[in-house]
């Protein structure tokens, strides 16, 4: 059994979208990981989706796309992207779907691990950053801290988080996110988002004051779900 991490598939059977307009590496970039997720992935593994997975706006434009996740191997547990506007029907989608979890202000037991996370959002002084995105930010804090809280209440000594968003802003600095990382015995962090190699450069990667980050959007892997190594 493995752990794996994956974001930003971008799916859009429902609503008939692709992503070639975005570059060459994004044309068939669902036939690539399709292909790379059957030769990695076994049924008993894990992948975590860290959000941006479908374009669908409501539950029938998103159905073919989770239908097709439902078919690759291994258990999925979710988060919410940017671009996911069919999450405000979580709920529903959650009861069709037996072999997908997605996470909401709760967290899950992986093994002796707990799996944390929310969708979080584009952190103060960031070059994106307006103000009316502050509401958005606090909020989003609250909803990793509700996270976070869910595992220790179930006995959590070790925990992974799941961002869709970067914890920090492009200048990596400290920001409200990785403030309250520190308070809970989190040892992991992974998020996605992040498209083109003049972002990735500057993202936060590796072991920093005792956790270790990674970056799994789907382009800086080359569309192929990556193990995580605990």
């Amino acid at each position: 059994m493995a752990l794996f991490a994956i974001g930003d598939l971008h799916l859009g059977f429902g609503v008939n979208k692709t992503m070639d307009k975005f570059g060459e590496e994004w044309k068939n970039h669902i036939q690539k990981i399709e292909k790379n997720w059957r030769e990695c992935i076994q049924q008993q593994d894990t992948v975590l989706l860290l959000g941006d997975i479908s374009w669908g706006m409501t539950i029938e434009q998103t159905k073919p796309d989770f239908d097709f996740i439902e078919t690759l191997p291994g258990k999925k547990i979710c988060i919410c992207g940017n671009h996911d506007y069919w999450w405000s029907n979580i709920s529903k989608i959650q009861k069709m779907y037996h072999n997908i979890i997605f996470l909401r202000n709760n967290s899950v037991k992986y093994h002796n691990v707990f799996i944390c996370g929310t969708r979080g959002w584009i952190c103060p002084n960031d070059s994106f950053f307006t103000p009316q995105y502050e509401k958005i930010y606090h909020r989003e804090v609250i909803r990793l801290k509700l996270s976070l809280e869910d595992a220790m209440k179930k006995g959590a000594e070790q925990i992974i988080v799941l961002l869709h968003f970067p914890p920090t802003n492009d200048k990596k600095e400290n920001s409200d996110f990785l403030k309250i990382l520190k308070k809970y015995p989190v040892t992991h962090l992974y998020y996605a988002h992040l498209h083109g190699e003049q972002y990735w450069k500057n993202s936060l990667l590796g072991k920093q004051h005792m956790i270790f980050y990674d970056l799994v959007s789907c382009d800086s892997i080359h569309f192929c779900p990556k193990k995580i190594l605990l």
